[in-house]
């Protein structure tokens, strides 16, 4: 079936470079206004294991979708005018949330994203006016702003849902790693061949993963960050609260070593950790749950 034309609309949106310098100006707004990286983490969605975005934007455009519904039924003025604004209340928090979660993204990502937001804020700019409207008694300009507003913000979902499916942002890009992991145990190579304190990258099967060697313990995570597929054997490794952790090189997700959660975002989703003991000097590596 041949694709839709909108789509292939947002497809060229991926490579406008033109949008870089107005994406690269947000997204350094965004970094500098929201430092503190505890705060980062929980809008990220860390504590959830997943993208706190997708929930909180549940909020307002239900709001506004109850609010269209109820201003096609007489006497409901009063009802649509409290759903419209709690839509506006509710739009901040997710707002900032995804601005956050966008601004961890890659090129094509920002690009589309930046429009998304646009078109997001234009949704707002007419529900604000649409509140503004019923609240000084003129319903009915109150009525056409908001269905305007619904429009806009529409557009504003069809663009966020290419960025999740189409362009993977905020999908665990290591979930398929137990998936194609052959169960039992696999010879990685001697011990003695691991540099100490050092991260090193090998290929069980066809899965790579970062191996950490100190002294005798053997530490072994998928190589693939579950952001956005960066290499973790090119991070930096980094004692965290008494334990090794590494740094995406991409977008500083960190990961312990150890057990492979999450110490702090932009990643939501823990790394597959892999279980290690040591057979004739060799180091043999077992994923469980792997096939």
């Amino acid at each position: 079936m041949k694709t839709m034309f909108p789509f292939n609309v947002v497809v060229s949106l991926e490579n406008a470079k033109w949008l870089d310098p107005a994406a690269d100006a947000v997204r350094t707004a965004v970094k500098t206004t929201i430092r503190p990286q505890w705060l980062r983490d929980i809008l990220h969605g860390v504590p959830l294991g997943h993208p706190l975005h997708p929930l909180l934007i549940q909020v307002p455009i239900g709001a506004w979708l109850s609010a269209a519904v109820l201003d096609l039924i007489p006497g409901t003025a009063a009802a649509s005018k409290v759903l419209v604004g709690t839509g506006l209340a509710a739009a901040v928090p997710a707002a900032i949330s995804g601005f956050v979660d966008w601004s961890d993204t890659h090129e094509q990502q920002l690009r589309v994203g930046l429009i998304h937001s646009t078109a997001n804020v234009v949704g707002v700019g007419l529900y604000t006016t649409s509140l503004c409207e019923r609240v000084a008694g003129r319903q009915d300009r109150g009525k056409i702003f908001g269905l305007a507003g619904l429009l806009v913000v529409g557009v504003s979902g069809f663009l966020g849902g290419h960025l999740a499916y189409r362009q993977a942002a905020g999908a665990n890009h290591a979930e398929d790693v137990p998936h194609r992991m052959q169960p039992g145990w696999h010879d990685i190579g001697p011990l003695a061949d691991l540099v100490e304190n050092d991260l090193t990258q090998r290929v069980v099967g066809e899965i790579p993963v970062v191996v950490l060697r100190r002294g005798s313990r053997v530490d072994v995570l998928s190589d693939v960050c579950s952001h956005l597929s960066g290499p973790l054997h090119q991070g930096e490794l980094r004692d965290l609260g008494g334990a090794p952790c590494v740094v995406c090189p991409w977008h500083q997700s960190i990961f312990s070593m150890r057990t492979g959660e999450v110490v702090h975002g932009p990643a939501t989703a823990p790394q597959a950790c892999f279980q290690t003991r040591l057979s004739d000097g060799n180091v043999e590596v077992s994923l469980p749950g792997a096939g």
